[in-house]
């Protein structure tokens, strides 16, 4: 049996014997390896956000808490390959990577049957040509957003233009392969849309964002069309419905105030 496969086994061991602890020995058994790896493989678990954990003295050991982990979801195995799939297309350029990988490996935890092994053939035989990426700019960016709070960013447009800015998140774009922080520019007075990869510095300044609707920074602008993916709609829970505003009479604009554009 190979780590990961241990790995797995170790979760679904510790699960079917929860809520009562299993010694570091008592595995080393069941797994024919050296209590040595198996507290690695333990430490490695808890490491990554399984809610592993020990219990000293006697009668202690290792246990996982069964009220915070996925039970076994019997995916089919296009389900389990469609997985595959789009946890290969995150790679360290995506928002949220990081959390990506260890999710990966919850879900990987709760796979049993074919679906698990369809899964893992397909996942052997993904390859991808990691971008340049500078993780500090995107987890400012991923904590600008969780906690929304201000940005101060330094970007670089199409032209090579340097400029700092002062921006309030409302969301992310996707779009052609590429991922845009949607934000209220400060200096600009107006939404824009950065591209991640032109970002070169970023920082949270702790300072709370005033809301911005997403979909009305994107209005008049190119990303107008963009709507919500199809796989996320059942995450998301129902719009909350507001009362409109009486419109004031106005002429035609070529854009509506505050539309994002990207500072190519």
């Amino acid at each position: 049996m190979n780590r990961t496969a241990r790995l797995y086994a170790l979760v679904e061991e510790l699960r079917a014997a929860a809520p009562r602890s299993l010694t570091v020995a008592a595995l080393a058994a069941r797994f024919e390896v050296n209590p040595r790896t198996v507290q690695r493989d333990l430490q490695a678990l808890m490491e990554t956000g399984v809610p592993v954990r020990a219990t000293a003295g006697r009668g202690g050991g290792w246990s996982i808490d069964p009220e915070m982990t996925l039970r076994p979801i019997r995916f089919s195995a296009a389900e389990a390959s469609a997985l595959a799939i789009a946890l290969a297309a995150a790679d360290a350029a995506t928002p949220y990577a990081g959390a990506a990988r260890t999710a990966a490996q919850k879900i990987a935890a709760s796979m049993t049957g074919p679906a698990a092994v369809a899964a893992q053939q397909l996942a052997a035989q993904l390859v991808s040509l990691p971008p340049a990426t500078d993780t500090v700019v995107r987890g400012a960016v991923e904590q600008s957003l969780g906690t929304n709070t201000v940005l101060r960013l330094s970007y670089i447009d199409a032209a090579g233009r340097e400029s700092d800015r002062t921006v309030e998140p409302a969301g992310l774009l996707t779009a052609d392969g590429r991922w845009y922080l949607i934000a209220w520019c400060r200096e600009r007075r107006a939404g824009r849309g950065f591209r991640l990869d032109r970002i070169t510095a970023a920082t949270p300044t702790g300072e709370p964002a005033r809301p911005h609707d997403l979909a009305e920074l994107l209005r008049g602008s190119a990303a107008a069309g963009a709507v919500q993916p199809a796989t996320l709609a059942a995450l998301t829970r129902p719009p909350t419905k507001r009362k409109a505003p009486p419109r004031e009479a106005s002429g035609p604009t070529s854009r509506p105030a505050g539309a994002a554009t990207r500072d190519h």
